[in-house]
Order: C-alpha cells, then structure tokens, then sequence
C-alpha cells in the first residue's frame, strides 16, 4: 500500500515538473530512510548475537565469594575493613572462575606506596600452557592513596598487621577484602570461641522452640 501511494506521487511530481534528469523525491528519500532503518536493526540484532556472550560475561552481576580466610578471625581483631582490586594475569582469572584459591598463609605489605598481597595460593589454571602464572606469586592490590596512607600509619604500630578475609568477583572484577588486624591473646581466642559457642546454642535453642510452636 505504501508502494503505491509513493508511486503515484512520484509520477504526478514528474507530470508537474515535466522531462528532467532523474532526482531523489521525497517519497524515494522515505523509502530509503525505511530500507536504512531496517539494515541498521539487522545490523544491530547480529552484532548482539555474535557479541552476546562476551556482553553476558561483562554483566555479570552481584558477588560470588572465592576462597575466605576463616582463620583471621580466629587469630585476629579484625579493625578497619577494605575492599580492593587486584591485579591479575588471564589465567589466575580463569582459575579463580573455577573456584579455586587460599588464603590461609597470605598477608598484606606496603612498599614503595604500593600494596602487596604475599602468599595467597591461586592454583595454576587447568589448561593452561607455558603461559600459565605461578601460584603463590606477589600480587599488587588496588586500593586509593588515602587508604594507602591511612593503611602505612596504622602498620606502624606494633602488632598491627594486614590480612586478607575474602577473595571474590563482584559485578565481574575479582576483589580482596583486607584488614587492619592485631593478633589475638590465647585468652582472648578462648572468649572468642566462647561467646562463639553461646550463640549457636541460643540458635538452636531458638529453633528447636520455633519447631515446637
């Protein structure tokens, strides 16, 4: 129907303007806007679907927590909290995908204004080549001046140490959450297991009442 409305107006601007050379009319101009449209949608849909995988892995969404370090809160009062960045090789990020790290044995230093995290355990990626990283290799942690800053003054003082508690993927990008720490006594441990304890027992006991009820 649209092709033959614009026909007919193109042959009544030709009776109306009599023999010329060819020129583009506006009904021509519309149904190449059309056509151009049409191409450009075509042309966005296929870029999306052979793009869609990598757009899927760059959206990716929320945190999935990689390895933890439950032993620093045995072993530490836990003070100031960070998140950073971590700079990572190709394959230390496909093996963190696989979920495999440790952060057991690992700490974090302070050289050169820069942040380092030492012996967190990133196993070598399981089709990785000649190419593939070392596994408890030093690795620098991303972190603003300011919390450099504020992270040196307190490593000054005695006994202040930087631990590493979580090692996850937020939105995407892998992140270390550190702390400033200062280790515990054998008595402060045995009041942290302690009140650890109590609250399990006031856990379960709540259950057991809510399971009555």
């Amino acid at each position: 129907m649209f092709a033959a409305a614009d026909l007919q107006e193109e042959m009544a601007e030709q009776r109306f303007s009599g023999p010329s050379a060819p020129t583009k009319t506006a009904a021509t101009q519309r149904t190449s806007q059309r056509a151009s449209k049409q191409s450009n949608t075509a042309s966005v849909s296929e870029r999306s679907n052979q793009s869609g995988k990598m757009v899927t892995m760059a959206k990716e969404k929320g945190r999935r927590l990689i390895a933890q370090n439950r032993k620093a809160r045995h072993d530490y009062h836990i003070h100031d909290v960070y998140e950073a960045g971590i700079v990572l090789s190709g394959t230390e990020v496909k093996s963190l995908r696989e979920g495999r790290a440790n952060l057991t044995d690992a700490y974090g230093s302070i050289e050169d204004g820069e942040v380092w995290l030492r012996g967190a355990h990133i196993p070598e990626y399981s089709h990785g080549t000649w190419t593939n990283h070392s596994a408890r290799r030093t690795r620098k942690l991303l972190l603003t001046r300011r919390e450099i800053a504020k992270i040196e003054r307190e490593l000054t003082t005695s006994g202040t140490t930087l631990v590493p508690l979580s090692l996850y993927f937020s939105n995407g990008y892998a992140k270390v959450e550190v702390a400033l720490a200062t280790g515990k006594r054998e008595y402060d441990k045995r009041v942290s297991i302690a009140a650890r304890e109590s609250k399990r027992e006031a856990e379960r006991a709540l259950a057991a009442r809510n399971r009555r009820q």
